[in-house]
């Protein structure tokens, strides 16, 4: 029985008489507030019965709670403050146990007392005071479903019924603490069990003001949890924001992720301590899902970071190691836990191990190819790769008697905090140096861009040359920096003949410029030898093939003074003339068979007679709501001017390059 003063008795002397000393004050000063060591009665098991005050525990195992001296202090100014039953001679228990104590309270008549829950218990208890419940922390449903538990979150205060008067002294009391642990803590947190921090009896005002610092120790031990991740969806912004200052490096997508998945993470413990996650939710979270997924999402940063092609099975083994391993934590957790024989927990907190370390010795493998192919960029990830590495074993970091958590100044930092700072760092350092070597490369790019247009200036002249009897235009409009089609305009010999080409080329941008540069090159050789439009056309299909994706569609035109035209073909959309279309036979583009036979069509055009040459930049043109441009309003238009018909189909919405030739013969006055 413990007997505790929660109020000063003050007892003053009678008025003393005229010329005594002065008087004399006695004060006595009770405590504020008393911690309950014990001694406590305590029983494994579960009955209703034990909540009441007649209930005889005498039988019951005794228990005091008191620090021993010498004992070593805990880190955390809450966690592990007291040892639990795991630690008292009972490991391996899980499940339901009881803990009883009487206390009388000596205040003055009409004076209340509090009591302070503790703030730190395994996993949820139920308080009753001489069989009334009182309140808890978790939710007991009643028959075999466990209880719903959250992690320590900030202490109950409850008000005590004022005890009932015997004679000048009051009556005790009966405080009854009805706790309950999972096996998952049992396993996870050494020393688990019931009580892991005491509760205190007192004067109300002491009471409030002790459970009002207990919370801000609490808040300020898991600060470092909303500050990270603050600090993670930050530094997501940021690389989200990289995406699009380089979209052909894909690790800053990855970076992303694995930064969001982080911030996600670090939101468990404070939704836990504040009730509005409970455990085995915060769990499914955790384990299952966030912290396979954040070490697979890793590994493939490492993986896109350092470029890898070899081997090709690497990713795909990143995902089937991750599903594993989340399955095997669904199967030793709290979800199955209580349905599945010891054998299956056990083997698949062995198969949970044994997978994450397949993912880390793949992860090391990357890092070891990384080192070998970028050198200094890949000794750099050391460091932050290790750390992770700890830091994802950090439940079986105690067989190495390594400790998996530290608390300076008050705040809980683990090894999983500890090893992000880490990457933090490193990737501080490695992204401003990637993104140095991005705005190198890109301005390198921009050069190379410029010199391939000034090429392309040099090869698709803007000044037409004078054909005697004939008026050309022509329009040329790429849709990007570097466009891919491309037009020749040959006069021949005798004056009034001319070859006019138009082309366009598989792809777009400096690859495709290139190859335009390669045509127009072998175009001008081949029309030099002879401008036969088929042997024109032979001659580029012979230096196209066998060059992978160097294909082009191609029209070659030679038309003479007097009208007359031949027209060769190579997979080019038809002309028109004077607003319709050309008869001709299809055929299959440049570069793509051997020994192709191009179809030949030949015409006249009298005087007046308008031909016009448009590549399918026209055609593919498409506006807002989707709708395309379409070879019927092409046609429709391709009597216009070379300008005209360019500009509509812009306006329309241009896609792709666009190119216009326009050939009239003109009319003889």
């Amino acid at each position: 029985m413990v007997m505790i003063s929660v109020c000063p008795r003050i007892h003053a002397l009678q008025a003393p008489s005229v010329g005594a000393p002065a008087p004399i004050v006695h004060i006595t000063l009770g405590q504020s507030a008393v911690a309950l060591t014990g001694p406590w009665k305590f029983h494994v098991g579960d009955d209703p019965e034990w909540a009441g005050p007649a209930f005889d525990d005498s039988q019951w195992e005794t228990v005091d709670l008191a620090r021993k001296s010498g004992a070593p202090v805990a880190q955390s100014p809450l966690a592990d403050t007291v040892p639990g039953w795991t630690a008292r001679g009972r490991a391996g228990t899980w499940g339901y146990a009881w803990y009883r104590i009487r206390v009388q309270v000596t205040a003055r008549p009409g004076d209340r007392t509090a009591l302070v829950g503790p703030p730190a218990v395994n996993d949820a208890y139920q308080l009753f005071v001489d069989g009334h419940l009182l309140g808890g922390s978790g939710t007991f449903r009643g028959g075999d479903r466990w209880p719903v538990t959250y992690s320590a979150g900030l202490p109950e205060t409850f008000l005590l019924s004022p005890p009932t008067v015997h004679g000048d002294a009051s009556a005790p009391q009966v405080l009854a603490l009805r706790v309950w642990m999972s096996p998952h803590t049992m396993e996870t947190a050494p020393g688990a069990g019931g009580l892991r921090s005491l509760l205190l009896v007192g004067e109300p005002g002491a009471i409030r003001e002790h459970a009002r610092l207990v919370s801000f120790e609490i808040v300020r031990e898991n600060a470092w949890h909303i500050g990270e991740c603050l600090l993670f969806v930050f530094l997501a912004i940021i690389a989200g924001s990289l995406i699009y200052f380089d979209r052909s490096d894909p690790v800053y997508r990855w970076l992303t992720l694995a930064f969001l998945l982080i911030a996600i993470a670090n939101t468990y413990e404070p939704l836990c301590w504040l009730h509005l996650q409970s455990d085995r939710t915060g769990h499914l979270l955790e384990s299952v899902f966030l912290n396979p997924g954040i070490f697979a999402v890793w590994t493939m940063v490492w993986w896109v970071w350092f470029q890898l092609r070899r081997p090709l099975w690497a990713p795909k083994m990143v995902a089937a190691l991750t599903v594993l391993s989340a399955l095997s934590e669904l199967l030793r957790g709290r979800f199955l836990h209580h349905s599945l024989p010891p054998s299956v927990i056990d083997a698949s907190l062995v198969a949970s191990v044994g997978f994450r370390v397949l993912i880390l010795l793949l992860l090391i493998l990357i890092v070891v190819l990384g080192i070998r192919q970028q050198g200094r960029e890949g000794w750099l990830t050391v460091p932050a790769i290790l750390l992770l590495g700890i830091g994802f074993f950090q439940g079986q970091t105690g067989v190495l008697h390594i400790p998996s958590e530290y608390f300076p100044f008050g705040v809980r930092f683990s090894l999983h905090q500890i090893g992000d700072l880490a990457l933090i760092a490193v990737l501080g350092v490695l992204i401003l140096r990637r993104l140095i070597l991005s705005l190198r490369r890109q301005r390198e790019l921009a050069l190379d861009v410029n010199q391939a247009q000034e090429v392309q200036r040099v090869l698709i002249p803007e000044d037409l040359p004078q054909v005697p009897g004939w008026i050309i235009e022509s329009e040329y409009r790429p849709a990007s920096e570097v466009g891919g089609d491309f037009f020749q305009i040959i006069p021949l010999t005798p004056v009034g003949n001319v070859l006019v080409v138009m082309g366009d080329v598989t792809g777009k941008g400096l690859q495709a410029g290139m190859l335009v540069a390669l045509i127009v090159g072998a175009l001008r050789t081949a029309a030099e030898a002879d401008p036969d439009p088929l042997h024109v056309l032979g001659a580029l299909n012979r230096r196209l093939f066998g060059r992978g994706h160097a294909h082009a569609t191609c029209l070659a035109l030679r038309v003479e003074a007097d009208g007359s035209a031949t027209l060769a073909n190579a997979g080019h959309l038809p002309p028109c003339v004077n607003g319709k279309e050309l008869a001709m036979e299809g055929s299959v583009p440049l570069g793509i068979v051997d020994d192709a036979d191009f179809p030949i069509t030949r015409f006249h055009l009298g005087a007046g007679d308008r031909l016009t040459l448009m590549s399918d930049g026209i055609a593919e043109a498409q506006d807002e709501q989707g709708h395309l441009f379409g070879f019927e309003r092409m046609q429709a238009i391709s009597g216009q001017s070379a300008r005209i018909i360019a500009e509509t189909a812009q306006k329309f919405g241009q896609q792709d390059d666009i190119s216009v030739l326009s050939v009239v013969r003109a009319v003889v006055g």
